[in-house]
């Protein structure tokens, strides 16, 4: 947590400079900077987590029925005739 409240520091202080140094924008800065190191944050997870779930679905895909039908298929042709 430290180390995402350190890096919005930062990104502000680079935003105060690169406003020329005024005073008054404090907060401002702050939010521009937080949503940018937050979007930053997320997209990384995004890339980190989407690299799981595309073998997640590999693994699926390669561990599917031999015939390609799923089991529910076959339960459910019996219950219809059993009705």
């Amino acid at each position: 947590m430290q180390d995402l409240e350190q890096a919005i520091r930062e990104r502000a202080y680079h935003l105060w400079i690169e406003d020329g140094r005024r005073d008054g924008n404090a907060s401002s800065h702050w939010l521009t900077a937080q949503r940018e190191v937050l979007a930053a944050s997320l997209e990384a997870f995004g890339r980190v987590s989407g690299v799981a779930d595309r073998s997640d679905a590999a693994q699926d895909a390669t561990s599917a029925s031999p015939k390609g039908k799923p089991a529910a298929r076959a339960k459910g042709k019996s219950r219809r005739r059993a009705a």
